[in-house]
């Protein structure tokens, strides 16, 4: 991969053998069993849980695994701070010992509201928690007895008991510079969200910093709607509610949409949400939440792909369709002969 910009052949490599799919998809975890299946069916490579206001990140995983034992499975993400060290690693152990080779698991620092409004802990030093937490997660995962004073935290003799035969890859979320970095320093790629395509051009160069060889993963916001002005509609809500989280706010300044997201903010603090999420203009809903015919879309998740994402993770958004024939419409193509990938 370059480091900005399209990668060579990346214009005609589909994108069929690595694209995968958010799950659930509205219908609780009785339904991400057959989901899976259904996406291993369809082409898609890899079905990715998250972790905020719904299910946890790790049971949907479980379902997903024992449906469909030829798809990859992820976490987009869990937080560093809402599980102690030791819970995480026997939790990420016991998947990828159910899924062997098969797991990923995503990590990030999560927010201010997931981690302090919503679980009672301190949100300090988030890049430092996740350097730490990486640190021991590989020495837990090659079966090593932990005894360390890390920076954030500390672990005395803790050994797990069933190490996984084939440790999951690790990729951190990361949103500006700092986090970006350690991203290629200590993990195995980055998690990305809510960018546009030309912003991929922005980040990935500080995750080559690492060294080559990083994955470089994104859920990608995709309503396959015609509908164009009830998917602004929608969009708008969605993007409002993210984009004022401090983290946001901050990593969108940083991309360079300060002004075109400054209303947002200020009506936003004067408790104004409805003026707020009718600021944000039609270019900046239409470039974070691809939307349009089936074709459009596709060619919208491309254009990621070209601008240097290894895995799109599409995320179906339920606005005016019915959300399984969403995903079928959106199944990556067959691939052929000529596939670089």
């Amino acid at each position: 991969m370059t480091a900005a910009g399209t990668r060579p052949g990346a214009e005609t490599a589909a994108s069929s053998t690595m694209t995968g799919l958010t799950i659930p998809d509205g219908t609780g975890l009785e339904g991400c069993g057959p989901l899976a299946t259904r996406a291993a069916e369809l082409g898609y490579a890899s079905v990715w849980s998250s972790e905020v206001d719904g299910l946890d990140a790790f049971t949907p995983l479980v379902a997903a695994a024992l449906a469909a034992p030829s798809v990859q499975v992820g976490t987009a993400i869990v937080s560093a701070f809402t599980r102690g060290p030791a819970c995480l690693a026997q939790t990420a152990a016991a998947v990828a010992g159910l899924a062997p080779g098969r797991f990923t698991l995503g990590i990030g620092s999560s927010s201010d509201v997931i981690v302090r409004n919503w679980n009672g802990l301190a949100f300090e030093r988030p890049l430092q928690r996740t350097r730490d937490l990486v640190r021991f997660l590989r020495e837990a995962f090659g079966g090593a007895k932990v005894t360390h004073e890390y920076d954030t935290f500390a672990v005395r003799g803790f050994r797990l008991a069933a190490p996984p035969s084939e440790p999951p890859l690790i990729l951190v979320a990361a949103l500006r510079e700092g986090m970006l970095r350690l991203a290629g320093e200590v993990a195995d790629g980055v998690l990305l969200n809510w960018l546009t395509a030309a912003d991929v051009g922005k980040v990935t160069p500080y995750v080559a910093e690492g060294g080559d060889g990083r994955q470089v993963a994104a859920r990608i916001f995709v309503c396959p709607s015609e509908d164009a002005e009830l998917v602004r509609a929608q969009a708008r809500r969605m993007i409002a509610g993210y984009l004022t989280v401090p983290v946001y706010r901050k990593y969108h300044q940083w991309l360079g949409r300060g002004d075109e997201l400054a209303a947002l903010w200020e009506r936003w603090e004067a408790g104004d949400r409805a003026g707020a999420a009718a600021s944000i203009p039609d270019d900046v809903v239409d470039q974070l939440v691809v939307h349009g015919s089936a074709a459009t879309c596709r060619q919208g998740i491309e254009a990621y792909v070209a601008a240097g994402v290894d895995v799109p993770i599409v995320s179906v958004l339920p606005w005016g369709l019915d959300v399984a024939e969403g995903i079928a419409s959106l199944a990556p193509p067959a691939p052929t002969a000529g596939d670089a990938r």
